[in-house]
């Protein structure tokens, strides 16, 4: 077992990609059962392949990038072995100069507090991605403090989905996924308990941006990453808030492989994104965010304004 510890140059990427999920493991074992992922081909118009890791690693690398990559682990509520979060920091491990490992824990196994300590003690693992629509869990329900304050003592970023979903989109019911789980509402009573832990409120939260944009505001310990959204669509208060009050804490993301960098960047030049908040955006902040220096070194103290 290889720990993960960085060797990214920040000097030498031109941006830090936040948001890009591991779908396939070395295996050939896929993040979701076959009828979720049938469905979400067809809401995202993609049938592609999904890359494995190190075929993730050489695509960022290509494109002098830095990418924080995840699974989901939702094996209650979807009865589905997730890939394993372990696998993933390993991997990134084999590719530490372009990639950054987050775990995944499910909330609602009696396990989840010591499966995230030892993501992070043995694995080193720099965040958690939670999905409360897909995972069927309440973000601000007590009984998950116990996990936010393991990672707060940590020092590790917990990454929530917000908004809207394609998963499970035109299935019976939507497959039973309720969608105001991912209220970014719902995360306020979190950071307001957990000032320490730093929260990435994930994609433009449609229906709900104001909400994010509100717990934003007042609770300086979150943050808004933009993926999963071609820029041409993002809400007109979102691209306000990302030039002005809020652009030291707005982070790219892309969520690839279903929305590719590619793309993002060439989507955002018909934005009103002002040039000058873009560098920020697309690394500064997230290597503010997560420790990161042109050496590699991690750095100790909390990400500040």
């Amino acid at each position: 077992m290889t720990r993960y510890e960085s060797a990214i140059d920040v000097d030498a990427i031109d941006a830090i990609d936040v948001h890009v999920h591991i779908e396939v493991d070395g295996h050939g074992h896929a993040s979701l059962p076959d009828d979720l992922s049938a469905a979400a081909a067809k809401y995202f118009s993609t049938d592609g392949p999904n890359p494995d890791l190190d075929s993730i690693a050489a695509y960022y690398r290509e494109r002098r990038m830095a990418a924080v990559v995840f699974t989901v682990d939702a094996e209650t509520n979807l009865g589905h072995a997730p890939i394993s979060s372990a696998e993933v920091a390993e991997g990134a491990a084999r590719n530490n100069d372009v990639l950054i490992p987050f775990g995944s824990v499910d909330p609602r196994k009696a396990s989840a507090l010591d499966d995230a300590r030892r993501l992070i003690e043995d694995h080193g693992v720099r965040g958690f991605k939670f999905h409360p629509t897909v995972q069927g869990f309440d973000p601000s329900d007590e009984a998950h403090f116990p996990l936010y304050g393991a990672l707060e003592q940590a020092g590790v970023v917990a990454l929530f989905h917000t908004g809207q979903t394609g998963i499970g989109a035109g299935l019976p019911g939507g497959r039973g996924f309720r969608l105001g789980l991912s209220n970014p509402m719902l995360l306020d009573p979190v950071a307001a308990q957990f000032p320490e832990l730093q929260i990435i409120m994930a994609h433009p939260s449609v229906p709900w941006q104001d909400e994010a944009l509100s717990v934003a505001t007042h609770k300086h310990n979150t943050w808004i990453d933009l993926s999963g959204w071609s820029p041409k669509y993002f809400p007109e208060q979102l691209v306000r808030a990302a030039n002005s009050y809020l652009k030291s804490r707005v982070l790219f993301g892309s969520d690839f492989p279903l929305l590719t960098p590619d793309r993002w960047r060439r989507d955002v030049e018909q934005t009103t994104l002002k040039p000058e908040v873009m560098p920020g955006i697309l690394k500064a902040n997230a290597a503010r965010l997560l420790g990161l220096t042109a050496s590699a070194t991690p750095q100790t103290s909390r990400p500040t304004e």
